[in-house]
C-alpha cells in the first residue's frame, strides 16, 4: 500500500510505485472512477480527436432532443 497527502490546494504527488504501475509520467492524465467499491485510478489514453470527429458525423440519427434526454442519465 502506498500513501500520499493532499495539500491545502487539493494537490498530491503520485507515489513512484503507482506511476510505474500505471506507466504514467509527466504530462499524462489520470482518470478516477468512483464506484460502490471505492475509487480506482488509471492512466487515461490520449484521444484521437480527428477520428472522433469523423465518427461523430455518422451518428446524426441519434442527435435529437429526445435522444439527448434519454442519454442524460447514462
Amino acid at each position: 500500500m502506498h500513501f500520499a497527502k493532499i495539500t491545502s490546494k487539493a494537490q498530491t504527488t503520485v507515489p513512484k510505485e503507482v506511476r510505474e504501475a500505471l506507466k504514467a509520467g509527466p504530462g499524462d492524465t489520470l482518470a478516477y472512477r468512483v464506484g460502490p467499491e471505492g475509487v480506482t485510478v488509471s492512466k487515461a489514453e490520449p484521444l484521437d480527436w480527428e477520428y472522433l470527429r469523423a465518427l461523430e458525423s455518422t451518428l446524426s440519427e441519434w442527435n435529437t432532443p429526445e435522444d439527448a434526454a434519454a442519454f442524460d442519465d447514462l
